[in-house]
């Protein structure tokens, strides 16, 4: 019987595996499919909550502990495993004239630098962007990853300190006189100690059996990759909601839909294809010449206002939930799996917990 066993073998599992197992503690963790597959893998890897002024306080707070925490935890992934998730602190670009005021204000509130950018320097930054502006604005300590690479290494960290099983579905919780007793798998029963369901997109429907459950709901995103040269494009640049990414490679991703009706289909659109295509070409024409490598869709764990749901889950002992970042997993992830671990070790939390308690309200 292990003393902790983690569902659900995304960022946040992973994350909340590698907290437990720094304790000593015997740790199982089972995935339906493949470790890193899922939104943790399709995402972009900003280190950011995009336009973070426009998010509520809970999510900064996990977001910018995660950022000061971030190199560190880096280099402790590198040192193990050999694996470069490509952390690198590029600065972060945003076009969006009608952010300036608002996004100066919470730089300056959070002690974050922020500086605006004129049209000689904007040029001098990123020569190649088409779009001519008066300003923009520039953030230069957003730094990013490369999710595929960061899940690789998680894995690698994971494989000699945690029991890892995969292809393994979760199909209910074992509670029994009101305490967590495991679960039961596709391919029979996991005893624990203590459960915390990291399912992502998943998690409602494994914890609506019990009753009350988070409201957590998959969003499809789908996003696009250019076969670009280096520094064709030079920096991380969000407009209207969406974001072009480029890679120490010089591929250039670029996303991201918000599909709310898609329920769990992970099918590409070629009216999304489409959409992003368009918006990539209009920044950078140069793009026009980039042959696409691949477009694919994620599912985002929903939220209300995109609060995560972290902390015991109520009424039943044992049993505790880390899930419903929406997207901003790998933003969060790292406070978000030191808080649930907090919770659960009974040691003092690095932030305040209630917001993120399974009942409080969100709206």
């Amino acid at each position: 019987m292990s003393d902790y066993l983690v569902v659900g073998g995304g960022v946040i599992g992973l994350l909340t595996a590698h907290e437990l197992a720094k304790t000593g503690a015997s740790v199982t963790l089972v995935e339906m499919s493949n470790t890193g597959r899922q939104s943790s893998w399709a995402g972009g890897g900003i280190l950011l909550p995009l336009y973070p002024w426009h998010h509520p306080s809970a999510v900064n707070a996990l977001a910018l502990w995660s950022q000061a925490f971030y190199p560190e935890l880096m280099q402790e992934l590198f040192d193990q495993t050999g694996v470069d998730p490509e952390y690198r602190a590029t600065g972060l670009m945003i076009l969006d004239a009608e952010e300036r005021d608002l996004a100066l204000a919470w730089g300056e509130r959070h002690q974050m630098p922020i500086e605006l950018l004129d049209r000689a320097r904007l040029a001098a930054i990123e020569p190649n962007l088409e779009l001519r502006l008066d300003n923009a604005l520039w953030l230069p300590g957003v730094a990013q990853v490369r999710n595929p690479r960061l899940m690789r290494s998680l894995r690698a960290a994971l494989d000699k300190r945690v029991k890892i099983r995969e292809h393994e579905e979760v199909i209910d919780l074992r509670v029994h006189e009101g305490q967590a007793r495991g679960v039961r798998t596709t391919a029979g029963q996991l005893p624990a100690h203590r459960v915390v369901v990291c399912a992502g997109a998943w998690t409602a429907q494994l914890i609506e059996r019990l009753g009350a459950a988070p409201k957590i709901r998959p969003v499809r995103g789908q996003m696009m990759l250019f076969f670009a040269k280096p520094d064709q494009i030079r920096q991380l640049t969000l407009y209207r909601e969406r974001y072009i990414i480029p890679r120490q490679d010089g591929r250039v991703l670029i996303g991201s839909t918000r599909e709310e009706e898609a329920g769990f289909s992970k099918t590409t659109t070629s009216q999304a294809k489409e959409e992003l295509y368009r918006f990539a070409v209009e920044l950078y024409p140069l793009l026009k010449r980039a042959p696409i490598e691949d477009h694919w869709a994620g599912l985002r764990p929903g939220s209300p206002k995109g609060v995560p749901y972290i902390g015991a889950y109520p009424g039943v002992e044992n049993l505790f939930v880390n899930a419903g970042h929406f997207s901003n997993g790998l933003v969060t992830g790292p406070a978000s799996a030191r808080l649930i671990c907090d919770l659960m070790l009974g040691r003092p939390p690095i932030v305040p917990p209630e917001p993120y308690a399974l009942d409080e309200p969100r709206g």
